[in-house]
């Protein structure tokens, strides 16, 4: 592992004394977490989506990696370990790239062509070369799920053109010149070719439409590429015979392809016969064999990552006990992770759930009960929203749900309306970022609080 040697010295500064106001563990309990850790038989560290969208979120990604290698638990069994998928996506796509290309409004970096969301308001509604005039959105509602939605509301108004695929009036296709619709999700095939590569065991497994399109209906794929064939229709031979070509390449036949080339040997026939799915075995360990650089190491590129210590020490410095301030967070339910579940009466059913968790103590200094609305209000925006106490919330911190808000003009969702809640990102800050990626940081954003009226 390239690296490792220079770790140490940029450590020095960070005992568990240091960290332990802003986190809430005393030095003692965070020593006795590590010391249990190191001596566990088969530890692993782990952290996904709350850990990646704060201010700091590709700096933690980058300790617990490192953690777990310290320890030794990287592709050992029971430590962190990759799949083996029957359809690789990363052997045919590759890794990625980052920063081979900036924003043009504010200098933030793209990874593998995509720029961070929270520049696309700007990139819309300021003036120049390169302004976005026109946009198409797929299946997503950024409105509700991208910081600062207001902003994004505003923006998405004041394009020349916009075209949304999507069944849904939602949020964000409310302002479409087009919506196109494709099939429901019982009338297209599925093969799950993102979450067979997360996996916590290798297995496999094709679900075939239910029942047959309607007539003039159409599939994503076959709207992407009428699309494509309009704004560049092929012309001369091998363009006609490209174009050809691609379009008897159904989604279908691709992935039969890379079945029949990965690891098992697999094909959509084969999983046919299997409906509910394959167990292709126990995760195994495949480092170095795996590793995309040449050379088979792990580069560690601790100039890069660690270069954002400086910062998490300023911040540690500055962090004090204000009441006036809380860090907002957000949360997600299993029946209501994204704006489109709530348009399910089976999902939303049952008591609220748009609501603030607070812990007792803050909700006693700011003398609110159970129940009762309060004002949450942030640089960019307020919202109100009723109380929830628990417990499980520490001290000076508030949290409230992502998804919701579908009380806008001309959305045509009837039961999610029924449930409408406020919009978190109606608070979030486009300007409050992951310095290291230029990601948005959705959470430990600094609110005020006050009831409200």
């Amino acid at each position: 592992m390239d690296g490792l040697e220079e770790l140490e010295p940029l450590f020095r500064n960070f005992s568990p004394e240091a960290v332990a106001d802003a986190t809430g563990i005393n030095g003692s309990e965070i020593r006795r977490l590590v010391d249990e850790f190191c001596a566990a038989e088969r530890p692993v560290a782990y952290g996904r989506m709350g850990v990646s969208v704060q201010p700091f979120g590709t700096l933690s990604q980058y300790l617990i990696m490192l953690l777990n290698i310290l320890r030794g638990r990287l592709d050992e069994p029971g430590g962190l370990m990759f799949t083996t998928p029957a359809v690789d996506t990363l052997a045919v796509t590759g890794p990625g790239r980052f920063d081979q290309s900036r924003s043009r409004v504010r200098n933030l970096p793209a990874f593998s062509g995509e720029y961070p969301v929270a520049a696309l308001a700007e990139e819309i509604l300021t003036r120049g070369e390169g302004q976005i005039r026109a946009m198409v959105t797929v299946a997503g509602n950024p409105v509700l799920s991208t910081p600062n939605g207001k902003q994004l509301d505003k923006a998405f108004s004041d394009l020349d053109f916009m075209v949304c695929i999507d069944f849904y009036l939602n949020e964000t296709s409310r302002h479409a010149d087009i919506i196109l619709p494709p099939v429901s999700p019982l009338e297209r095939e599925h093969y799950d070719v993102i979450f067979h590569l997360l996996a916590v065991r290798n297995s496999s497994r094709y679900a075939d439409a239910l029942f047959p399109k309607p007539d003039g209906a159409y599939h994503d794929w076959e709207i992407f590429q009428a699309l494509a064939d309009r704004l560049a229709p092929p012309s001369g031979l091998m363009g006609k015979v490209s174009h050809r070509a691609k379009r008897l390449l159904t989604p279908k036949r691709t992935v039969d392809q890379l079945l029949k080339r990965g690891p098992y040997k697999l094909s959509i026939r084969k999983l046919l016969k299997a409906p509910h799915g394959i167990d292709l075995g126990a995760l195994q360990s495949q480092l170095p064999a795996t590793l995309m650089h040449r050379d088979k190491r792990i580069h560690l590129e601790p100039a890069f990552f660690l270069s954002d210590l400086g910062r998490l020490q300023e911040s540690l410095a500055a962090h004090d006990n204000d009441d006036d301030t809380m860090l907002l967070i957000g949360r997600r339910h299993v029946r209501s992770n994204n704006s489109w579940l709530h348009n399910s009466h089976r999902l939303v059913k049952g008591k609220a759930r748009c609501t603030a968790q607070l812990n007792p103590r803050d909700a006693a200094r700011l003398g609110a009960s159970d129940g009762q609305n309060i004002r949450i209000t942030s640089r960019v925006g307020s919202i109100v929203i009723p109380v929830e106490l628990t417990d499980a919330l520490m001290p000076g911190v508030i949290s409230v749900p992502h998804g919701w808000g579908h009380q806008r003009e001309g959305v045509k969702l009837e039961i999610a309306g029924q449930h409408a809640g406020v919009s978190v990102n109606d608070l979030t800050d486009e300007l409050e970022l992951d310095a290291l990626s230029g990601n948005a940081a959705l959470n430990a954003l600094p609110v005020q609080l006050s009831l409200a009226g």
